[in-house]
């Protein structure tokens, strides 16, 4: 058995557009005192990676179409929250009052297309009229952010962006990947002996998913300006990996 360790890194500034974020994660870490090594793994909040990436958008300079009309009248929301909504989509899959579901168009299930209001503003105008789009690819976000802690640090680490998610079979959100590099998305089990010899047979373990859940309590949901958290002892080898391998299959889709 290993012991996990989390430590949300102290101190880190509100990110801005353009900001140079690895410099920022590595600047956190010595705030507390800690060094990467390899296997280490940097657990992002998904907000930080995209206000760096500039993926802010003013409500005010969004025309909603003819189609984000009609569906924000059902959902009664936004026109413009909406519009945006359905470009960051593939599909909508459901919804009602306060509520509208869609796949992202990088693969996974999440409502609002991930687009937040909360602790999100802009260089001119209200608070109010900004909200927050998720990365265009936080996997490939997730691995350029690796690459540049490596060439500082020369350790081989992992680095995971996550968000929070509702789910289809149970109430409240929990921490989700939403984009990974340098560690696996899912470890397989299969094939496997359990303590009694029998051999497993379809035992997948969603680590990456794991993982997201443990950081997100450390990180908080409100005030707490912990967007950044440390691990030591993640209990499987890291690799090359993405978030497909966490998203099920369609024809494998018992809720759509």
């Amino acid at each position: 058995m290993t012991s996990l360790h989390l430590t949300p890194l102290p101190g880190l500034p509100l990110v801005k557009p353009g900001d140079d974020l690895p410099q920022l994660l590595l600047a956190g870490l010595a705030a507390a005192g800690l060094s990467l090594e390899d296997g280490d793994i940097l657990v992002l909040a998904q907000k930080i990676v995209s206000k760096a990436e500039g993926r802010l958008v003013n409500l005010t300079e969004v025309t909603p179409s003819a189609k984000a009309v009609e569906l924000a009248n059902q959902v009664q929301k936004d026109p413009r929250f909406i519009e945006l909504v359905l470009r960051e989509s593939k599909e909508v899959l459901r919804t009602r009052p306060g509520t509208i579901i869609v796949e992202h168009r990088c693969g996974f299930v999440c409502a609002n297309a991930g687009i937040d209001h909360s602790n999100v503003e802009g260089s001119y105008g209200s608070p109010e009229d900004w909200v927050l789009l998720l990365p265009e690819d936080a996997d490939s976000s997730a691995e350029k952010i690796r690459t540049a802690l490596r060439a500082a640090s020369g350790a081989a680490v992992g680095v995971l962006i996550i968000d929070s998610h509702g789910r289809a079979w149970r109430n409240g959100i929990t921490g989700a990947s939403i984009g990974l590099a340098g560690m696996p998305g899912l470890v397989d089990m299969r094939g496997k002996p359990d303590m009694l010899g029998y051999q497993l047979r379809v035992t997948q373990i969603a680590a990456a998913d794991e993982l997201a859940g443990a950081a997100s309590l450390v990180m908080g949901q409100a005030d707490e300006r912990t967007p950044a958290v440390h691990v030591r002892g993640f209990p499987y080898p890291l690799r090359e990996g993405s978030l497909k391998e966490l998203l099920r299959p369609r024809d494998q889709d018992m809720f759509r």
